[in-house]
């Protein structure tokens, strides 16, 4: 039997919005002329965001070998572009970083997973020499947040979804068929909420299914096989399973090898502990 989704709805419309210094932040992300003063106007009115960046800016993930007292020297030493990440990252933690009723992930493994669908992500633009949007890390970061709103009607409806995917079908095609919608669908919604970015909510709605979206994107090319890969790899698996394979379509107009998905495996699976302690701590 179908949830009713007038109720997926209301959890959808009660969900905690993005704090708005992030908001503001990956607006500026494309800016060309985007600058030091401005990064440093929106992060003074939010004093636990800054020392967050901070603590991130001084963590052993990145290295650095002198100690980073401003936001202005974290920008010089980080880049603008990555610090904009690393500060919507740590914003997200909060939300992200629960345990997840209905699709059996333990306690912070959601916000694993997220974290390394980000690291892969990354890893495959740069060993496939693609072009792809700078919002790439949030929108591999967020690709799976609709699960949040999904916990508890899947938990209800557990019979029911065991049952769907005893019979050979996907997690998400489960959820359409016993709730009325799905993860990646719900996950866009909320995005879309929030305000970002067209080409981040699309990404999110298709991750599971990029040769349905309408325009093809490497962003969500990205996504997709980075989402597939870290399940391949054990990281965030859950109900999902481990029958995950990336689309042969989004394989050939990547050039995706496996040699290309070994070498980022081994990479993110260097990483992902490290980076997720990293953004989890406040």
């Amino acid at each position: 039997m179908t949830q009713d989704p007038r109720q997926i709805t209301s959890l959808i419309k009660a969900f905690p919005s993005m704090p708005g210094a992030a908001v503001q932040l990956l607006a500026l992300i494309e800016d060309p002329d985007i600058n030091v003063s401005q990064i440093e106007s929106i992060l003074q009115r939010d004093a636990g965001l800054t020392a967050n960046l901070l603590k991130l800016a001084n963590s052993a993930y990145f290295g650095i070998p002198s100690k980073i007292g401003s936001v202005r020297q974290a920008v010089l030493l980080l880049g603008l572009k990555r610090l904009i990440q690393m500060v919507i990252a740590s914003c997200v933690s909060a939300i992200m970083d629960k345990p997840i009723p209905g699709y059996e992930l333990p306690p912070g493994e959601l916000w694993r997973h997220s974290i390394a669908v980000s690291v892969a992500a990354e890893g495959l633009v740069n060993e496939l020499n693609v072009e792809a949007a700078e919002e790439l890390f949030t929108a591999a970061l967020l690709h799976d947040v609709g699960k949040l709103i999904l916990g508890r009607p899947m938990a209800d409806a557990f019979h029911q979804i065991n049952d769907e995917i005893s019979r050979g079908i996907a997690l998400e095609a489960a959820e359409e068929k016993v709730l009325g919608t799905n993860h990646a669908d719900v996950g866009a919604r909320i995005l879309s909420q929030w305000s970002l970015p067209g080409n981040i909510v699309n990404a999110v709605r298709w991750h599971h299914d990029p040769e349905a979206a309408e325009m093809t994107d490497p962003m969500l090319d990205i996504v997709h096989v980075a989402n597939v890969l870290c399940i391949m790899i054990g990281i965030g698996v859950g109900r999902d399973g481990l029958r995950h394979e990336p689309s042969e379509v989004v394989v050939k107009r990547l050039g995706l090898e496996s040699h290309h998905l070994e070498k980022v495996a081994d990479q993110t699976m260097r990483s992902v502990d490290e980076l997720s302690e990293v953004l989890s701590s406040k």
